[in-house]
């Protein structure tokens, strides 16, 4: 009986991930568990070292000792001094302290996309922050707001909603001499950025909910990671498994979609070519656009999707010097 209506109040949650209303007028059976839709899924963000290729000549081994040992040397300082050069071309860009926030609060789900935006800015800006994990069925923790979605981001008593709102926000208040449309690579960002809303994020679920396994691997991290009681965590992660995997099939017709990971990888090849071989859409340094498309990205990345699409496109290159750009997370415990 306790778990029957465990699983009831799993399937009356109303709330969901602001930038996934359409998923909304999907019907199944005339109730949609939208704890689902808005804990999407994620994965542990993990940094990547810096790679350094040390080229010896073959005649190496016919040289002395001495000189090998010379020949080793002097090729270890230079890739010691090409991997600083990279780590400071793509260290992280702190805020000056004068426009730097006292207080930001993040109110999330760990497996929201759209959270993870968000807090790829944080990261990247250096901007500390403490998170509030959100739970998808009660929401006790943003009762307080009107807004019932996350994220929600407090930046000194001011609440922010809708990622890419947020986004904006804070950008004008960290950047303040940067205004919307005052460089020429502006218009190209926000193209893209609404690319990132408007597309990629519809390509997600379908493959990481595309079959049983993948579903349940995908809920298995939600459940772990997300806030839920023990009750709830057991009854979210098998029916939400099954719930969503026949959701994706459902979410595959709704945007066009025939194969799953052919849309996938079509993206990140598109993104690729959008970079028309700069390191990031930014140039020598990543922008909002590259923020956003590392963020929804990041969730999935070691999920079985995610694992997919690095080795069969070309993303990989670019994700990786995306994580040595936004460096390690600047959370803080509440």
């Amino acid at each position: 009986m306790r778990r029957a209506i465990g699983i009831a109040a799993v399937y009356r949650v109303v709330g969901g991930v602001a930038a996934v209303p359409e998923v909304s007028g999907i019907h199944t059976h005339n109730h949609l568990p939208r704890i689902f839709h808005a804990a999407l899924f994620s994965t542990k963000s993990q940094n990547f070292l810096s790679r350094t290729h040390c080229l010896l000549s073959n005649k190496l081994a016919d040289q002395s000792t001495g000189t090998a040992a010379r020949v080793i040397a002097g090729t270890m300082l230079f890739s010691l001094a090409a991997t600083t050069l990279a780590e400071e071309v793509h260290a992280k860009e702190p805020v000056q302290a004068k426009f730097r926030p006292d207080e930001v609060i993040l109110y999330q789900y760990e497996a929201c996309p759209f959270c993870n935006k968000v807090k790829a800015v944080l990261d990247y800006y250096d901007i500390p922050y403490k998170v509030v994990e959100v739970n998808p069925i009660s929401k006790k923790e943003i009762k307080w707001s009107d807004y019932k979605k996350v994220p929600i981001l407090m930046v000194d008593g001011e609440q922010m909603v809708d990622s890419s709102v947020i986004i904006d926000k804070l950008a004008q208040k960290i950047r303040p001499g940067v205004s919307a449309g005052s460089v020429p690579e502006d218009d190209e960002e926000k193209k893209w950025r609404g690319w990132v809303d408007n597309h990629l994020v519809h390509i997600l679920s379908p493959n990481i909910y595309r079959s049983s396994s993948e579903a349940l691997e995908s809920f298995d991290y939600i459940t772990s990671h997300g806030n839920f009681s023990f009750t709830e965590r057991l009854t979210a992660k098998y029916a939400g498994a099954v719930a969503m995997y026949f959701v994706s099939k459902k979410l595959k017709k709704k945007y066009n979609i025939t194969d799953e990971r052919a849309a996938l990888y079509e993206a990140a090849e598109t993104w690729v070519d959008v970079l028309k071989g700069r390191d990031f859409l930014g140039g020598a340094k990543p922008n909002l656009a590259d923020l956003a498309v590392f963020g929804v990205l990041r969730p999935i990345r070691h999920l079985k999707s995610g694992r997919d699409m690095v080795e069969h496109t070309r993303i990989g290159d670019w994700y990786t010097r995306m994580e040595s750009a936004v460096g390690v997370s600047s959370r803080i415990q509440a």
